[in-house]
């Protein structure tokens, strides 16, 4: 379950990571003085991490079941 959840983070990731949703936020609109596509980026990079690093560290009901 694990896999399939993090496969499923990567395939959006590039999704979002893609061509057409960047384009939208290159824009000359400025955040605390960084562009916003920076923002963007850094944003999802960041949100992404976290969410990898939560399906990682979940503990599996499957898997406690078969310890048992």
């Amino acid at each position: 379950m694990k896999q399939q959840r993090a496969i499923a983070i990567t395939i959006l990731l590039v999704c979002l990571f893609n061509f057409p949703l960047l384009s939208l936020f290159n824009k000359t609109i400025f955040v605390l003085g960084v562009p916003l596509v920076y923002v963007y980026v850094f944003s999802v990079w960041a949100v992404g991490i976290i969410i990898i690093a939560m399906i990682a560290e979940s503990k599996n009901v499957e898997d406690t079941q078969e310890h048992e």
